[in-house]
């Protein structure tokens, strides 16, 4: 992997026609130069038990072989053959709507016995037919994987043992940490364990889910394994992890910890998909991108992204190659679209590839075209590019789901509530626009002092050592910055019975009481805007030793902080008690990165810079214009060259951004 990789799905068997070789012949006209085959198909490759079939994934191979293309074998074990549920029913998974019923894919309990002997057989067959090719670069494992649900008697005698060693057979531990005392929920007995699918208590339930992620790290682990018993070692590992997903890919994903589950793959792979036409603001990139890279602090692949998507996501021209360069600029080492062409039948036929349904070549295969010669001329310049931000966001999968359990709701008497990702995407979205580049952190992240800032959103359920962590990294010089609803609860969603923040009280110069939700609530003070207000939930907070950067600015809520600063030994706390405008966010974001030595740049979105370090060493700056109108930036830095151009850029000089394109500029 010394290219970048440039490709798309690409299902023979899906064709109505044979077309192989005119398929070959278009990729490579396009510059494509990978294509990821196989994952989709168990049934036609074991078409009935025991009988395999897997003509299609080799005269595929040899197509590719011959052309010079690279091959990533999927295993294809996400949607399950008919003849298995007809002689198997009870493989599809049991969830809280009941047994499922054949037809979706993703639809199987992925811890069942009689699942796993017929996975575990179709990816030995398939390894033996593929991993000794010299086309075949690498495997994805699964696709998309979670564990969609899956809550029935064996999972839950799983779930039983896992409580068991987790509180030591102690029922009485149980009982009192999960607060089943109410409504008479006392489990007395561990025979006596109720059906959890009916739990109406948040700390029951968020344990369960996190314990359903953890199936999703065994079953790739498992994946892994088998894989690992053929792959040779030039060939990677890769699993192609999803966001949540709103419409289009959004924030940290509710059912898979990413950071686990990634342990077993040799390189982090991801899905990233977003709005298009003039709702294009290149976040979703760069959030998905940053989520990756930080999995294994490397570089990462782009294994499915949109070339037209959905209707509403034909690109305008120009786009597709923005988005591919922006990619690259988070540190992908490659960009694959699903698919290469656009299907005839089924649930995903208006779910548009790079060829439409005519197979010709049109507008977005013309800009792929481009995007492909462009990979090719500049894969020794923009490989590999190496990353250093001195800014990160910590993101936990505990948070997200208490939160899901007590949602916050937004304003009052309103229906809606705040989830975790909004906070997490509120902070994140403000940091992208101001050009502020970040990564991701985990509870589990262990180097914490590399950075000078670290933004923590609503970290509502958390074990006290790492607040503790966290309040240390600040009292050694770094700046940390905590959202409402942080350090409420514990790991086990039980509320503490001391002051709010409770441990990060001391370091924040503030504690609380009282929260209510903001009706007609402006904000004041040296980081509030001109029309700021308190947008969503407001915590009353009373200083104690910290410096009040906004207050609330209502008639009965006057003498409450919203946004306060702490000096705390080497460092600083910051405490930011209510969503506020973005206007304001920001003008706080620019105090913080004032205070912790961090410049921050004067351009900002649509006008988006990411750079790092290529593979000679050499700092690689993007200029990226997310807006349908030319832009004019300033390059303040060391002269250089503009890749796409070769023209010499010299310090100082305006750079001319037309509407939805870019600059790359390689210092010299």
């Amino acid at each position: 992997m010394d290219r970048l990789l440039y490709g798309a799905a690409y299902y023979d068997e899906y064709m109505p026609y044979e077309r192989l070789a005119e398929d070959v012949a278009m990729m490579k006209k396009a510059g494509i130069n990978t294509v990821r085959i196989a994952e989709s198909t168990w049934s036609t490759c074991e078409p009935q038990e025991g009988v395999f079939d897997f003509s299609h994934v080799e005269r595929v191979m040899d197509a590719m072989e011959e052309a010079g293309i690279h091959v990533i074998i999927g295993t294809p074990t996400y949607a399950v053959p008919t003849w298995m549920i007809k002689s198997y029913p009870d493989v599809l998974a049991e969830t809280v709507k009941g047994r499922g019923i054949y037809g979706p894919r993703q639809i199987m309990d992925i811890t069942h016995p009689v699942y796993l002997f017929y996975a575990e057989r179709v990816i030995r067959e398939l390894m033996k037919r593929t991993a000794h090719r010299k086309c075949v670069i690498g495997f994805q494992l699964d696709n998309e994987t979670k564990y969609y649900g899956t809550a029935g008697k064996n999972v839950q005698e799983q779930f039983v043992k896992y409580l068991r060693k987790k509180f030591h057979d102690d029922l009485d531990a149980l009982n009192a940490e999960f607060g089943f005392d109410y409504w008479s929920n006392r489990i007395n007995a561990w025979e006596d364990f109720p059906d959890v699918r009916g739990t109406i208590n948040g700390s029951f339930g968020a344990e369960f889910e996190k314990f359903q992620r953890t199936l999703v790290d065994r079953f790739l682990q498992w994946q892994a394994d088998i894989v690992n018993e053929y792959r040779r070692e030039d060939q990677f590992i890769t699993h192609n992890f999803d966001l949540d997903w709103r419409g289009y890919s959004f924030g940290v994903q509710t059912d898979v910890n990413h950071f686990h589950a990634a342990k077993c793959v040799t390189v982090a792979g991801v899905d990233i998909y977003h709005p298009s036409q003039d709702e294009l603001t290149g976040r979703e990139i760069a959030f998905g991108g940053d989520v990756t890279r930080s999995l294994k602090q490397g570089n990462y692949l782009v294994m499915e992204t949109e070339a037209q998507g959905f209707p509403c996501w034909t690109p305008y021209p120009g786009q597709l190659r923005l988005q591919a360069f922006s990619h690259l600029a988070s540190g992908a080492d490659s960009v694959m679209y699903w698919h290469w062409h656009s299907l005839h039948n089924a649930c995903e036929t208006y779910w548009k590839g790079v060829l439409s349904h005519d197979f010709l070549e049109n507008a977005v295969y013309r800009e792929v075209c481009t995007i492909g010669h462009d990979f090719a001329r500049l894969s020794d310049h923009l490989v590999h590019l190496k990353k250093k931000n001195e800014v990160a966001i910590l993101v936990s999968n505990e948070a997200l789901t208490s939160l899901k359990w007590f949602g916050i709701q937004a304003t009052a008497g309103s229906n809606e509530s705040i989830q975790y990702n909004d906070v997490v995407r509120w902070l994140y979205d403000a940091l992208y626009e101001m050009n502020i580049e970040c990564d991701i952190l985990w509870p589990e992240s262990e180097d914490l002092s590399q950075y000078r800032v670290i933004f923590v959103p609503a970290l509502y359920a958390a074990p006290d050592e790492l607040l503790l962590r966290l309040k240390q990294y600040a009292a050694d010089g770094g700046t940390l910055v905590a959202t409402f609803k942080s350090g409420f609860a514990n790991e086990n969603i039980k509320v503490s019975t001391e002051l709010q923040p409770r441990i990060l009280s001391e370091c924040m110069g503030i504690c609380y009481q009282e929260f209510t939700f903001p009706k007609n609530v402006g904000l004041t003070g040296p980081v509030a805007s001109d029309h700021a207000g308190a947008e969503a939930f407001m915590e009353l907070l009373e200083v104690q030793g910290a410096k009040v950067l906004a207050a609330y600015d209502h008639y009965m809520w006057g003498e409450y902080a919203a946004v306060t600063e702490n000096l705390y030994g080497k460092g600083r706390g910051i405490y930011i008690g209510c969503m506020t405008d973005q206007e304001t966010l920001k003008k706080l974001i620019r105090h913080v990165m004032d205070g912790a030595g961090i410049p921050v740049l004067q351009e900002s979105w649509p006008i988006i810079i990411r750079k790092g370090e290529n593979t000679s060493g050499k700092t690689v700056r993007y200029y990226l214009n997310y807006s349908g109108k030319e832009q004019n930036a300033w390059y303040s830095h060391e002269d250089g060259t503009e890749l796409l151009t070769g023209n010499k850029v010299l310090q100082g000089s305006r750079l001319t951004l037309p509407p939805w394109g870019f600059q790359i500029i390689e210092s010299e």
